[in-house]
Formats: C-alpha cells, sequence, structure tokens
C-alpha cells in the first residue's frame, strides 16, 4: 500500500458553493481519501503547505484543444499526445479531449485510431475525442478547410466510432444540413455529447435538434449564425435555450469582453464552459504554423490564416480563468463549474472528476487570488 501524502492550506471551493478553509486533503494512490479541517497531518507524513491566500480546485478539464507546444492532434502520433499531456499542467488542465479538425478522411481516421491506441500515466489525462467537423456548414466554416467539408453521415460517424474504440465523446457538427438529425440521433443512440457548431441553423432546427439530444454548443459566436432580431439563429437560440452548456474561447479575441459579460450574465456558471480551442503554436510565442493543412501565422498572441480568419488559439486555460475573475459577481465556486464540473458532468465522469472529494481522482490545481497556477497534481502527482 502507497503511503499518502497531504495537501493543507489555503482555501478548497467546490462547485455546489461550499468552501473549505485550511483544509487537509489526503492523497493515496492517485485519490483522495480524506478531506479535513483543523487536523495536523501525521508527524512524519508528507506535506504539501499552501499559502494561506491560495485556492485549490479541481483540476480543469479542456474539452476543445487541437494542440500545443508544436504538436497537433492530426499528426496522429504518440508523441503528439505526450507533449500535450506533459504540458498542459502548466495552466491548471489536469484531462482533456484530443480535437480534431475538418480533414482528409484518412488523416481523420489516423487520427482517431492513434487516440484509441494511447496509453500514458504521466500528465493530464486524455479522455477521449472531441471530433470537430467535417460534418459541418460550408457557410460556416471559419478555419475548417472547406474543401473536406462533408455532409453529415450517420454510417460514417458509426464507423469512426468503432476505429476510435468508443473515444469519441464530443462531436461538433451542423444539425441544419442533410443527414444532421440523423447523425444528432446516432450520436444520442451511442452517448456521445452532440455541440452544435460552424453552424447556420435557424431557431425552429435548432428546437427539433434539442428535442433530439443536442446538449452543447461549439466556441459560442464563433462560427455560427449570429443574433439577429428577425431570427434568432445558433447564438439566440442557445441563449433562450434552458439545457445547452456553451463553450466559450474567452482570450478577448474571439469574443468581446463586453459579449463574454453578456454570456454570462444570461448563461451564467452552469451553462458556460471555458475552452481554450488552442492549436499547435501554444506556447511557443510568435512564429508561422499550420493547422488542418493550412498556414498560420501568430502574432500578439493571435493565430489567423492568410485571408484573417482566426485559426484557434493561443490561451491557455489559466489566461482565461484570469479573464472570467473580472466578470461581475463571479465567485471561485463558478469557476470550479465553468473550468471543471460542468465539463465532468457532461462527460458522466463526475464521480470522479470536478470535485474534490474521498474517491474522486487527485486532479488539483493550487492558483493565486489573480488565477495564477502554482501547483499542479495528476492523479496525485505533481506535474508542471
Amino acid at each position: 500500500m502507497t503511503n499518502s501524502m497531504y495537501i493543507q492550506g489555503g482555501t478548497l471551493y467546490h462547485a455546489d458553493g461550499s468552501e473549505i478553509k485550511h483544509p487537509l486533503i489526503e492523497i493515496r494512490d492517485g485519490k483522495v481519501v480524506s478531506v479535513t479541517t483543523a487536523i495536523e497531518a501525521p508527524s512524519d507524513a508528507d506535506v504539501f503547505h499552501v499559502a494561506d491566500d491560495d485556492v485549490i480546485l479541481p483540476g480543469m478539464i479542456d474539452l476543445h484543444i487541437h494542440g500545443s507546444y508544436g504538436a497537433d492532434v492530426m499528426d496522429g502520433t504518440n508523441e503528439a499526445l505526450a507533449m500535450m499531456s506533459r504540458t498542459l499542467p502548466k495552466e491548471g488542465v489536469t484531462a482533456y479531449l484530443a480535437t480534431t479538425i475538418t480533414d482528409e478522411e484518412q488523416t481523420i481516421e489516423q487520427a482517431l485510431k492513434n487516440v484509441a491506441g494511447y496509453y500514458h500515466d504521466r500528465g493530464a489525462e486524455l479522455l477521449g475525442v472531441h471530433l470537430e467537423g467535417p460534418f459541418i456548414s460550408p457557410l460556416q466554416a471559419g478555419a475548417q478547410p472547406k474543401e473536406a467539408i462533408r455532409q453529415p453521415d450517420a454510417a460514417t460517424f458509426r464507423r469512426w466510432q468503432q476505429l476510435a474504440d468508443g473515444y469519441i465523446r464530443l462531436v461538433t457538427f451542423a444539425p441544419e444540413e442533410e443527414g444532421g438529425l440523423e447523425l444528432l440521433d446516432a450520436m444520442t443512440d451511442l452517448g456521445v455529447i452532440s455541440s452544435i457548431g460552424h453552424s447556420h441553423a435557424t431557431y425552429d432546427v435548432i428546437q427539433e435538434a434539442e428535442k433530439r439530444g443536442l446538449t452543447h454548443a461549439t466556441h459560442l459566436f464563433n462560427g455560427m449564425r449570429p443574433l439577429h432580431h428577425r431570427e434568432p439563429g445558433v447564438v439566440g437560440s442557445i441563449y433562450l435555450s434552458k439545457q445547452l452548456k456553451a463553450e466559450l474561447i474567452f482570450d478577448g479575441v474571439h469574443v468581446s469582453p463586453e459579449v463574454a459579460r453578456l454570456s454570462w450574465q444570461i448563461l451564467g456558471s452552469d451553462r458556460l464552459m471555458l475552452i481554450t480551442d488552442a492549436m499547435r503554436g501554444k506556447g511557443l510565442g510568435d512564429g508561422d504554423f499550420e493547422l488542418g493543412g493550412q498556414p498560420v501565422a501568430i502574432r500578439n498572441r493571435e493565430a489567423r490564416l492568410s485571408d484573417g480568419t482566426l485559426a484557434g488559439s493561443v490561451l491557455t486555460m489559466d489566461q482565461a480563468v484570469r479573464h472570467a475573475l473580472k466578470l461581475p459577481g463571479i465567485q471561485w465556486t463558478d469557476i470550479v463549474k465553468v473550468t471543471s464540473y460542468n465539463q465532468a458532468k457532461s462527460l458522466k465522469i463526475d464521480d470522479r472528476k470536478g470535485a474534490l472529494k474521498p474517491g474522486y481522482d487527485a486532479d488539483i490545481v493550487v492558483m493565486t487570488q489573480d488565477g495564477t497556477v502554482k501547483n499542479t497534481w495528476c492523479k496525485g502527482v505533481e506535474r508542471q
């Protein structure tokens, strides 16, 4: 039996609105054993002391990330996934979905098979695949390669899910395209999260999609029919929905701070989820890279195609948290929801992630009051 280690001090926050000041967290074999207060650890114990002003949160979960530090999911290699897993804890991320992009069929299939065969025990946990495209609208392609867009096809999706050994956990698609609702039915049947994105759908289509199991929206405002006073579009439909959770790229580029504040006021922490949508240039500064075979220039923390289209981001989750902390009325318990709990609940893994309670994975991030990451543990092992 592995000896316990302990984390003590600071304030621990939960998604239910509760907090524990100066907790003593016992960790053994990658799991939280106990969380107590006003109890000292055994005199000979391995204890990590957290500063009184620091905050302790469940490790963050990024549902939408293409790459980082030169690696990309579409490389289809173990080395690329290993690089992402090793580097994500620097920003407080302890689990993620490897996100694909619209591409040729064989390239997507190689990426799916690579995720299915990947195993690691270091760094952030790879939870599965976010299939972004190719079943999207050419009218809302964004940085997705238009030539590789295809109509939604349930049979292809089912075949890809077999190739991925069941690891496709979330799919971004356009329900208004021919075959879109049939694809949605297949995802609902297989328990895969359906996310409207890169879509030009109208309100009526989205209403039908919600009835058939639509639950998410991909990068709010980006790659979707905008709000209009005579047609709610995708954005207005998300605002009016009671069930759709929405990703938000909170970098001040993809969505202005003012519109982010509006979305916060309408959706609140129950329905917002921070994501990065980061591409391979994250962590490497200005330079020339590629996304989906397209040249991308990163300048002043913005990633763009040659025509100026935004091509993912170089955002880190801790940067997104720092931006979110400026929202009116937001609390650290809300930060737990938008970075971890909502994601874990959608993925149906909220019995082991999204909280720091006995029996849960010891995925832990310690941050300063301004949102700077100080320490990250992935299943009880510190990673930086």
